[in-house]
Parts: structure tokens; sequence; C-alpha cells
């Protein structure tokens, strides 16, 4: 009788904690940025120059990745963690699917980009493959002044 008890009283409780489990999920509402949004460090052309082309090539990936996460998005958000309901967007079933196309999206674009980048980008010029960070920096830079593009 006791094993039993013991037996009904997990069961309840396994079925306790999935419905509130489900039901946290349907509640959370998807970032509109997600992924790597920021680096580390902005470098001058010294700095790079000094670099190997590894270092280089490890640097432009990592930027690309940034830049392919929040400039499509920029209209919604420059910062991670804005999610539909923070802009007033309707979270229902269809907006919720296209957010999600979004972001696979992204992902099937930077897993391509990155698998042609590491098979063709080691041929870059050097000097070319510093001038290409240096821009994405100076692009990434500028998102710190979007607002001031907005009017009232």
């Amino acid at each position: 009788m006791r094993t039993k008890s013991t037996v009904l009283i997990a069961v309840f409780f396994l079925m306790v904690g999935t419905a509130f489990a489900q039901k946290g999920k349907k509640n959370t509402s998807m970032n509109i940025i997600s992924g790597k949004v920021n680096i580390s460090k902005y470098h001058s052309f010294e700095e790079l120059d000094q670099m190997t082309k590894g270092d280089l090539l490890d640097l432009y990936t990592e930027r690309i990745k940034v830049i392919v996460n929040i400039l499509p998005n920029i209209a919604f958000a420059t910062k991670p963690g804005i999610t539909m309901e923070d802009l007033g967007i309707p979270e229902t079933k269809e907006n919720k699917k296209a957010l999600e196309n979004n972001i696979e999206a992204s992902e099937g674009y930077f897993d391509s980009t990155i698998a042609f980048q590491k098979s063709i980008l080691p041929y870059s010029d050097t000097r070319d493959l510093i001038a290409a960070i240096l821009f994405y920096e100076e692009t990434l830079k500028s998102l710190h002044t979007y607002n001031d593009f907005k009017t009232d």
C-alpha cells in the first residue's frame, strides 16, 4: 500500500511539473535578436597589422556573426533581449513562426557564409582582411549612434 501511494504521489508531481513547464514555455516570448551580438574589443590598424593571418580570420568571422545577428533586425532592436511583446507586436502563431523562420534563416546564412569563408578567405590579401575588419568594427560602433537618427 505504501509503495502505491508513493508511486501515485510521484506521478502526480511529474504531471503537475510537466503542466507548469509547458505553460511557462508557451508564455515565453522569443528575442528578436539572438546569438552573439557584441565583440570583445575594437582594434586599430597597428594592432591588426601585428596579428597573424589566423587571428585575423577569427576576428573577421566573429564580426560577421555579430553583423548577421543585428543588422537585419535593426528596425526592431539593436540589442538582445527585446521581444515581440516589448515592441507591441501581437504574439500570434503566424508572427511567432515568422520570427522562428527568420532566426533559422539567419543561422543557415551564417553557417553557409562561414563555410565559404573558411575555404576561400585564407587566400585573401592580409591588408584587405585588415581593412574589412576595421570596416566591420566601424559599422558596429555606429550602432551606438543609431538612436540619433530616430525622430520623435
